[in-house]
């Protein structure tokens, strides 16, 4: 039977749509067989953010948790532990494969779970990504939020008769440097407040009032002194321009406010 004109272009368009969608899948094969991913069993737990497995030391990426002597390290690196030490876990590597300190970097996953991001869920982690956001940056951001709502662990909110006043009018990553303003009818003491980035560079105000209707400079280069200008010594830079977040709390360690830029 000989085809008109019209039914061949049909045909072929038919043929060409199914090799297209046929490769699609084969090179979805190729791509999952082939992934930046391995499989390892977890030795020993470091701390909330780090273990040690049969391929070396990992730290787990999208995440940073609490330093020792600090509130919730422990019950962090105890998740870990609850979780995944002496268990086959797959590693998911993401663009930067090793830190500065050669640690290799890597998603944590256990039965398709995500562990790094339950670190976060939990309250034992905010996130962090210093080389920028990746395909799980919402997911993350969104955990912590949830967090956030449900009040719990780094995620709980200050009581602090000044955490309602205290609010951040701007943060700059060129200049760095963060603003803050006191908008009550009163002043507020800071002394030991903290403020952190997402990863561990920490600023502690000193025994510092914040007067009402008045704000504060707390900048990173130092300068002369200044009663308006607090400076972030000994550091470089703290805000990155790949994204940051700038998290408050209070002499308590409780969260007083946080900001992502």
């Amino acid at each position: 039977m000989k085809l008109t004109k019209n039914e061949t272009i049909i045909l072929i368009f038919l043929i060409i749509f199914l090799i297209a969608v046929n490769y699609s899948w084969l090179d979805g094969l190729v791509i999952d067989s082939f992934s930046d991913s391995d499989t390892t069993i977890v030795k020993r737990i470091v701390d909330g953010d780090t273990i040690e497995t049969e391929l070396g030391k990992i730290r787990l990426l999208g995440i940073n948790t609490p330093e020792k002597k600090e509130k919730y390290y422990q019950e962090a690196k105890d998740s870990l532990n609850e979780k995944i030490l002496n268990k086959t876990v797959r590693l998911e590597y993401g663009k930067d494969k090793k830190d500065r300190y050669n640690r290799t970097l890597a998603y944590v996953f256990l039965n398709n779970k995500n562990i790094n991001l339950k670190q976060v869920e939990q309250g034992f982690a905010n996130y962090y990504f210093p080389s920028g956001k990746d395909i799980y940056y919402d997911d993350f951001k969104s955990a912590w939020e949830n967090c956030i709502k449900e009040n719990k662990a780094l995620c709980e909110k200050s009581i602090n008769v000044c955490a309602e006043c205290i609010e951040l009018k701007e943060l700059n990553y060129d200049s760095q440097e963060a603003i803050f303003y006191n908008s009550c009818n009163y002043n507020c003491n800071l002394n030991n407040w903290k403020i952190k980035d997402e990863g561990r560079k920490i600023f502690i105000f000193p025994n510092f009032n914040l007067n009402s209707k008045k704000e504060v400079v707390v900048k990173v280069r130092e300068e002369e002194d200044n009663s308006k200008i607090l400076f972030w010594k000994n550091e470089e830079y703290v805000w990155t321009k790949t994204g940051d977040t700038l998290f408050l709390r209070d002499s308590e360690g409780k969260l007083v406010l946080w900001e992502t830029h």
